[in-house]
């Protein structure tokens, strides 16, 4: 899936991948796509819940071995 920027989140634990991810989001345009990688066990439920939330769009969410990626659309403003 292509994105336009990306953050790498692995090795935090919550709440910080969604402080981080609140924070990319904030400095970038709407309808730009974030891909976020994770290792926090706690992740998908975490950004499912922080996107109905805040209404920014999950576009995707895997797993790769002990890593999650999202892929985040920025809500537009």
């Amino acid at each position: 899936m292509e994105f336009d920027v990306e953050l790498d989140a692995r090795k935090l634990s919550c709440p910080l991948p969604i402080l981080r991810t609140k924070k990319m989001l904030a400095q970038m345009e709407g309808g730009q796509v974030l891909k976020v990688v994770a290792t926090d066990s706690k992740s998908p439920d975490d950004f499912a819940d922080f996107c109905k939330q805040t209404g920014n769009v999950l576009l995707s969410a895997s797993s790769q071995g002990e890593e999650f990626i999202f892929y985040l659309r920025r809500r537009q403003t």
